[in-house]
């Protein structure tokens, strides 16, 4: 429980106005959560894989049978459509019961004579107190991502959302207070400084997972490298939709419009980038642009029909809007201006005639703009999709299955969609990037490892 005084304020991004404030907690307090979880960890690493799996289907129910309040929380803290944010509360729940079961599964070497005379073991054990920072754009969800294969692997945990939108996590840690047992679960409000801070420094906290931007991702890796603590980073992309002539015209331009626009644009693998033949280029635009003209943007509250809000803050709709300032000789079929009478609203947009080494195509918008390119020839369109720092998701659109799995096989990112983009994830498969977009795995087996370390037992038999 917080004690400071301080508080920062949550916005509702559609209005600008203020939903509610939360504490601002000082590196001191944070200091004494940490002192808690370290406590709590004591009981908590001998509770057996049946206890942690029974927890977490507990903590599945409390979203599933507060879906609906969630998820208007979270529409209104984050500004997204009411559909998308009930469209996450099932996948959260599903998380959660993924997990439940890999508390009971997890797997290792078999034990065994490895040296003549002694016995091998190995151990997986938790590593301990580990916090994680969550993002603004997906801010129960990812929360879930972090708190599913800490807890299964029987570690405690602190969770930090973003000062923007902490609403849809606290209250969800208010609903599920009676089934936490005591300490294993907090959740602390504030800024990166100094409450990020000091969860990144402390000297007790044995892994930082963080969902953000690039170089907050670097600030951290710093940061925790005095303690040589585990980090585990997703950082963004940039993600192509690689557009091959032969491609499904129709179903390319409804998946832009979904991959692209999707709660504003501000997803890590939105589909910023559209790589287009030479043979498909011009007929996709012309189905596209009325695709894209077609969002419904607006307030979600006004509305179960809209189908795109607002961008998160005023910074945010002033970084989308510098970008394309800055975008000098490109051409900007449709959008490109802010929109409405309040809140921090940006037109869907499609820029064209932009350089591969162009801002607008190097660096991550994180807001509702693709940027479309007229690719030479295969090679040069995996070329191009390579060429960024990022490399979490890409996609690959062609009815060639060759061709489809040899530019899988070339294109650098975490993941890699044929014939669709943004929507196909798993709890069982796992999400993570390439080159700066991060290292570690969310979801999947892959993540119980992360929140893990590995002990080798050797025991004397004569």
């Amino acid at each position: 429980m917080a004690t400071t005084e301080a508080t920062l304020d949550a916005l509702n991004p559609a209005t600008g106005e203020v939903l509610a404030s939360v504490p601002s907690m000082s590196a001191d307090e944070v200091d004494e959560v940490v002192e808690r979880a370290k406590q709590a960890f004591v009981d908590w690493q001998d509770a057996t894989p049946k206890e942690r799996s029974e927890l977490l289907h507990k903590l599945a129910d409390v979203i599933e049978d507060n879906a609906e309040e969630l998820a208007q929380i979270e529409s209104r803290n984050v500004g997204k459509p009411i559909g998308l944010a009930r469209e996450e509360m099932p996948f959260a729940v599903d998380n959660l019961r993924f997990f439940a079961g890999a508390a009971r599964n997890l797997e290792g070497k078999s034990a065994g004579e490895y040296i003549t005379g002694y016995t091998s073991l190995v151990r997986r054990e938790p590593i301990g107190v580990v916090a994680g920072i969550c993002p603004w754009n997906y801010p129960l969800m990812m929360a879930v991502w972090k708190m599913g294969p800490a807890l299964a692997a029987g570690n405690v945990q602190i969770l930090k959302p973003s000062e923007q939108t902490p609403l849809s996590l606290l209250r969800f840690a208010e609903l599920a207070a009676d089934v936490i047992p005591a300490n294993v679960l907090q959740v602390v409000t504030g800024d990166g400084v100094p409450t990020g801070q000091r969860l990144v420094e402390h000297p007790d906290v044995g892994l930082v997972s963080l969902t953000g931007d690039i170089n907050t991702g670097k600030l951290i890796a710093r940061n925790a490298s005095d303690t040589l603590k585990r980090v585990h980073l997703e950082l963004g992309g940039k993600a192509p939709m690689v557009i091959f002539d032969d491609a499904d015209v129709d179903a390319v331009a409804e998946g832009i419009k979904i991959a692209g626009y999707a709660n504003s644009g501000q997803d890590c693998t939105a589909g910023s980038r559209v790589i287009a033949g030479p043979g498909i280029y011009d007929a996709l635009l012309e189905k596209l642009v009325p695709a894209v003209e077609s969002i419904v943007v607006g307030d979600p509250a006004d509305s179960e029909d809209i189908e795109m809000g607002p961008v998160i803050t005023k910074e945010q709709q002033d970084r989308v809007l510098g970008f394309l300032d800055r975008a000098k000789g490109a051409t900007v079929l449709t959008g490109g201006e802010a929109t409405g009478e309040r809140g921090f609203f940006v037109k869907p947009t499609i820029v064209t005639d932009v350089a591969q080494t162009d801002e607008i195509v190097q660096n991550e918008v994180f807001g509702p703009v693709v940027t479309v390119q007229r690719f030479a020839d295969d090679d040069q369109a995996i070329a191009w999709a390579n060429d960024v720092r990022y490399g979490l998701a890409a996609s690959v659109w062609t009815r060639d299955v060759g061709r489809a799995m040899n530019a899988a096989r070339k294109l650098k990112f975490g993941a890699v969609w044929v014939n669709d983009h943004l929507v196909p994830i798993a709890s069982e498969m796992p999400h993570g990037g390439y080159k700066q977009s991060g290292y570690g795995k969310d979801m999947s087996i892959y993540s119980m490892e992360e929140y893990t370390q590995i002990k080798h037992v050797v025991v004397k038999i004569d």
